[in-house]
């Protein structure tokens, strides 16, 4: 598993889209000046930053996508391609460049499934609408007669009300299942991967969780997980309320299963830029995640931070900064953020206290935007970060103040790698601009966009392509990204008391 795709086959991946770009990038990309000059100040680095650059680099990742079956999630080609083409960037810019490699358990979705009734009668279920497959599911093509397991559906023949349902959480839910069935499971009480170990240990060859019944929003499909420390060997599935009703008042009924996919053990990949000058005790860290998830090319999520964070590398590549400067791409955050949990943990104290802050962003183009600001300081959501990220957030907001431009925070749910950081007490902060999250009336209008819609309504779908972008928020963010790493590469003072060179400000005119 996991193969490193080869130089010569990336560099024709690269070569196709440089073909395609005046068609991709209408506009003219950084001017001459930009290859040669240093760009040590605020105006010369925005200028050199430009949204044809970060497009150039989004261009590349949804050409390797289309190359690896519509993907570049961690463990697959795609994303190897990925940690490639970061690579050679940064090493043809002169970084010290680390590709740092980790285990880590891989859940990869090869192919389609499949759901059907085998008798009585045949029925061929639709994916995604009738049922789906539960993240971390073992694979397997299995066939069995359905026998369910301490179902609650409260009506004729069935007493109990689904609200009281612990179908599968016991080891005696099974008594008397007969070994070589599919068991039918009913959410509620205990977690999946809980409920489908048990059946596994009783012999069931495949599991069908369904969901609960007892209110509107548990009767339909849900992006649910096994965990994954999942063992049980066994594919399941999850399925709506009704189709597991259908199901349990069927007699004689048998069903085959068919769950292509890989989980288990794979190699991926956190990819390190780092200047070759600056103070190496006092390092200014810029990070984004540079894997998909498993449905999605990943070109908003989180390609608009990986290729924002590598616009600005390059272009900061004559830059001396009084810091060492170190890029990060992460490896496996959507498994978890194991990357950055890695690259943490494989750290001495000593090299962690050097860190003197992390900077994430994290889905910077989001087409329904906001331009959220990580809650540093913790006053409108109580998330408090280690001392300093309150600086962060405001270097943030004063940046979008001069330009005009609002903002609003957002907090530190865990959601992103900053967490990793924030939990060995280094101060963070940085920008998103939304996923799943809905849109208010009120952000609407002062942003623009529509109400009522996610703000990336191709959050973790295979519609996140070189098009699912505002290249609006987009610019403004890499500008953003730009000013935020200079001025800490050159003046950490406001973060944690340690000043450097040159009369850098809080937050540069503009």
């Amino acid at each position: 598993m996991n193969i490193r795709t080869s130089f010569y086959v990336f560099m024709l991946f690269a070569l196709t889209v440089s073909l395609t770009l005046p068609q991709l990038l209408p506009e003219a990309l950084a001017s001459p000046s930009c290859d040669n000059r240093v760009n040590n100040t605020q105006d010369k680095l925005q200028e050199c930053v430009t949204v044809e650059g970060v497009r150039e680099h989004q261009a590349v990742f949804q050409a390797i996508a289309d190359a690896n079956s519509g993907i570049r999630a961690s463990g697959t080609s795609g994303y190897d391609a990925s940690t490639d083409y970061v690579a050679d960037r940064m090493l043809a810019a002169g970084y010290n460049v680390t590709v740092q490699p980790f285990q880590f358990t891989a859940y990869i979705q090869l192919g389609p499934s499949s759901l059907e009734q085998t008798a009585p009668g045949a029925v061929t279920y639709v994916e995604d609408l009738d049922y789906s497959l539960l993240s971390q599911t073992d694979p397997g093509d299995v066939t069995g007669s359905i026998t369910g397991v301490d179902l609650a559906l409260g009506n004729a023949g069935w007493p109990n009300d689904p609200s009281t349902s612990t179908s599968g959480c016991e080891s005696g839910d099974f008594a008397g299942f007969p070994a070589g069935n599919i068991a039918l499971i009913q959410r509620g009480a205990c977690e999946f991967q809980l409920k489908a170990e048990n059946a596994a240990a009783v012999g069931a060859v495949g599991a069908i969780m369904f969901n609960q019944g007892n209110s509107e929003d548990r009767k339909g499909l849900i992006n649910g997980t096994l965990g994954s420390s999942y063992a049980g060997g066994i594919p399941v599935f999850f399925a709506t309320y009704d189709r597991g009703v259908e199901w349990a008042g069927t007699t004689s009924l048998e069903m085959r299963m068919i769950a292509d996919v890989f989980h288990g053990q794979a190699t991926t990949y956190n990819v390190f830029a780092e200047t070759q000058g600056g103070d190496p005790g006092n390092v200014v860290m810029a990070g984004a995640h540079l894997d998909s998830v498993n449905q999605s090319p990943g070109i908003n999520d989180n390609g608009s931070g990986s290729a924002a964070i590598l616009e600005v590398a390059e272009q900061m590549a004559k830059v001396k900064p009084h810091n060492k400067v170190r890029f990060a791409w992460w490896g496996a955050q959507e498994f978890g953020l194991l990357g950055s949990r890695f690259y943490i943990s494989s750290l001495s104290q000593e090299e962690q206290d050097n860190i003197a802050l992390y900077l994430e962003f994290e889905m910077i183009g989001s087409p329904n935007f906001v331009r959220f600001i990580f809650d540093g300081d913790g006053s409108d959501f109580g998330m408090v970060g280690p001392p300093g990220s309150e600086a962060i957030e405001a270097f943030f907001e004063e940046f979008y103040d001069d330009r005009d431009l609002a903002s609003q925070a957002t907090p530190f749910n865990g959601r992103s790698d900053y967490q990793s950081f924030i939990e060995v007490g280094i101060p963070a902060g940085g920008l998103f601009t939304g996923a799943e999250g809905i849109k208010t009336p009120d952000e609407a209008a002062t942003y623009g966009g529509t109400a009522g819609d996610q703000y990336d309504p191709c959050y973790h779908l295979t519609c996140d392509t070189f098009d699912n972008i505002s290249l609006v928020v987009l610019d403004q963010n890499a500008d953003a990204a730009a000013a935020a790493i200079l001025q800490y590469g050159m003046n950490t003072d406001a973060v944690n008391g340690k000043s450097g060179k040159g009369n850098f400000k809080t937050c540069p005119d503009k």
